[in-house]
């Protein structure tokens, strides 16, 4: 304006101005939200923040963050993947992108964004741990499946009581390792193992289609065809 002060120009500034002045409102009802434990509030505060705001590593982050508290960590993915490139060294984002991927089953992919954190920083703490502890799980988890491509199901059912062992506490690898057992088991011919264990699984995830067709073998095995 004071290079060249003209009608449009000062109109433009006013324009950008109040908008300035709306988005550091929204901004702060979205901290206070989230310090209220708001965090619906907070995330709809900040979708019209970064609607504008697109590069702002930090809101992105408060979000991912937002979204973790709400248990939609599918979104928080996300908003962290995004924060990991506008940041330069954002170890932090990596950490919890392997974080939320390793809570959701996801070993695989866990694996990869950790050690996208250690090229950062080899010698990043929580990265480290987590890289050891996903690392052995994975490597579990690919012998188990290839003794099953083999055919050898009493290493494959060792292995998969290992992998229980390794991860006691997320419960998608316990139940993903007895139904691999269960499938081990029906193929194995020892089919009273497999109905028990199938079932339990079903118990768990009742639309489980491989643990529905190998409890089915398995009821084939005792001529328990209407089961």
């Amino acid at each position: 304006l004071k290079s060249n002060p003209s009608n449009n120009e000062e109109k433009e500034a006013q324009t950008q101005l109040t908008k300035s002045d709306e988005l550091q409102r929204l901004h702060s009802q979205a901290l206070s939200a989230y310090q209220q434990e708001d965090y619906e509030a907070a995330i709809s505060l900040l979708d019209e923040i970064l609607a504008v705001c697109v590069w702002d590593a930090e809101l992105r982050e408060l979000r991912a963050e937002c979204y973790i508290k709400e248990g939609e960590p599918s979104k928080a993915i996300s908003d962290l993947k995004a924060a990991a490139k506008l940041k330069n060294d954002n170890t932090e984002a990596f950490y919890k992108i392997s974080r939320i991927y390793y809570q959701l089953g996801d070993h695989e992919l866990s694996l990869s964004e950790v050690r996208e954190c250690l090229k950062l920083d080899q010698d990043h703490k929580q990265c480290f741990s987590l890289y050891k502890q996903v690392k052995k799980l994975n490597k579990q988890i690919e012998s188990a499946e290839e003794f099953i491509r083999e055919g050898r199901y009493e290493d494959a059912i060792s292995k998969y009581d290992s992998v229980m062992k390794t991860e006691p506490e997320v419960t998608v690898y316990s139940t993903r390792a007895k139904e691999r057992i269960c499938h081990c088991l029906s193929k194995n011919q020892q089919a009273t193992e497999a109905i028990k264990l199938c079932t339990e699984v079903l118990q768990l995830e009742p639309a489980n289609v491989n643990a529905l067709k190998d409890r089915a073998e398995a009821y084939l095995l005792e001529d328990m065809y209407e089961e």
